[in-house]
């Protein structure tokens, strides 16, 4: 069995892949105060309340974009499975052409989503991952990365609007029945939920005329259900994205 971690900003997202099968997924908050050990025993933890034997898993990955917390996961990881789990960097072989200004800059979330939307779709992709914060990847028909952009994240921009003004408050993530707010909360969910559409529907024809055609639009990440129904283009909403990513990169990888 193999267990792929994707560290983000806010969660740790946990797979458990049998074969190329996903049979446990689950998620950890991003905690810089918790020590190694503290990992590794809600790791185990998780596992086990899902049904999975920490001493089944042969293999581990993880990807990350919290670099202080890497050599803890990886302790954490080595703990729990007696494997050194391989990290998603510069020198890992991905079967993606990367051509960015500094390759080494690029962040391991984007590279891995570029690698599984690249085995998993037609190419050109687009990839959205709408999470902490917005990111968007481009992979041309000749399996070249070409770059991006990266947004404010929806929650992100809506906890700095209701914390810096005295008058807006929290709100559900939903769209209003209509785009002209007739009130506050409405107003803010029209701006949330729709704006943000518009700006994928947006960004998407910019990048398709940049490439001189039509792309695969591929979205994931935990707002992308709420975002993505509301779209003009055809996206598809692809869960698993960045855990089938770390599967593919494992298996190029494991000797």
């Amino acid at each position: 069995m193999l267990l792929a971690l994707d560290m983000g900003n806010t969660n740790i997202t946990i797979g458990v892949f049998d074969d190329k099968k996903l049979i446990m997924e689950s998620r950890l908050s991003t905690d810089y105060t918790k020590m190694q050990d503290q990992y590794a025993i809600e790791l185990i933890s998780i596992c086990r309340l899902n049904g999975v034997n920490p001493a089944d898993i042969d293999g581990a990955i993880f990807s990350s974009v919290v670099p202080p917390l890497e050599s803890t996961i990886k302790y954490a990881v080595k703990k729990m499975t007696g494997i050194t789990p391989i990290a998603v960097g510069p020198g890992i072989k991905t079967g993606i052409n990367i051509r960015i200004d500094n390759p080494a800059q690029l962040g391991a979330d984007l590279l891995v989503g570029a690698v599984a939307a690249a085995d998993k779709y037609p190419l050109p992709c687009i990839i959205w991952d709408l999470g902490t914060a917005t990111t968007v990847s481009v992979v041309d028909e000749n399996n070249v990365f070409l770059g991006g952009a990266i947004i404010p994240g929806v929650n992100t921009a809506i906890e700095s609007l209701s914390s810096r003004t005295s008058l807006l408050p929290r709100i559900r993530m939903e769209a209003p029945a209509h785009a002209i707010g007739k009130n506050t909360i409405e107003s803010m969910q029209s701006g949330a939920v729709l704006g943000t559409a518009s700006t994928i529907d947006g960004m998407c024809e910019r990048y398709e005329n940049e490439l001189g055609g039509k792309a695969t639009i591929i979205a994931t990440g935990g707002l992308g259900r709420d975002i993505i129904p509301h779209c003009k283009y055809d996206i598809v909403y692809d869960e698993h994205l960045l855990l089938d990513g770390l599967r593919i990169i494992y298996e190029k990888n494991r000797s």
